[in-house]
C-alpha cells in the first residue's frame, strides 16, 4: 500500500528556501530486510542512516547501566525494537571489543543517557538477524 502525506512548510522546523508551499513525502518508497551479515549492516547504516532492529530481551538486560551489553544469564523475557545508529570499538578487559550503538526508547535516565552498546558481530540476542531499513522519497 502506498500513501502520500502533504506537509505544510510552516510545520517543518529548520526548512529554508522556497519549496512551492508544500512538500510531498512518499511514505512508502522502499522498506526491506537487511542481510544478517555484520558488514552489510554497517554498510546500510553508512549509506542510508540508522536501521531498525528487533532483539530478544533477557533478564540480565534489566540491570544494564552502561558498557557493552552481552547476554550472560537469565531467561528470555520478551522482545524489543530499537534503532541502531552506529558502531564502534572499546577496550574491555584489555580487548578491543566491537559494539553497536543503539538508541532505546525508555528515556534518557536509562542506560547511557537513553542509548546502549551491544556486542557486535556475534548476533547477540538475535539482534543481527532482525534488521529492517527503508528509504523515503521527498
Amino acid at each position: 500500500m502506498r500513501e502520500s502525506v502533504d506537509v505544510a512548510l510552516e510545520r517543518l522546523e529548520g526548512c529554508s528556501g522556497n519549496h512551492g508551499g508544500l512538500l510531498r513525502f512518499d511514505t512508502c518508497a522502499s522498506a526491506y530486510v537487511v542481510s544478517k551479515n555484520e558488514k552489510d549492516i554497517r554498510r546500510e547504516i553508512w549509506k542510508n542512516g540508522p536501521v531498525q532492529a528487533g532483539y530478544y530481551v533477557y533478564e540480565d538486560f534489566r540491570f544494564y547501566r552502561g558498557g557493552i551489553y552481552k547476554h550472560q544469564w537469565g531467561a528470555q523475557t520478551g522482545g524489543h525494537a530499537v534503532k541502531i545508529i552506529g558502531w564502534g570499538k572499546a577496550m574491555v578487559n584489555g580487548t578491543d571489543t566491537p559494539y553497536w550503538l543503539i538508541a532505546n526508547s525508555w528515556n534518557v535516565k536509562w542506560g547511557e543517557k537513553g542509548y546502549f552498546r551491544m556486542i557486535r558481530g556475534e548476533n547477540n540476542c538475535n539482534l543481527e538477524s532482525m534488521i529492517y531499513a527503508g528509504t523515503m522519497k521527498v
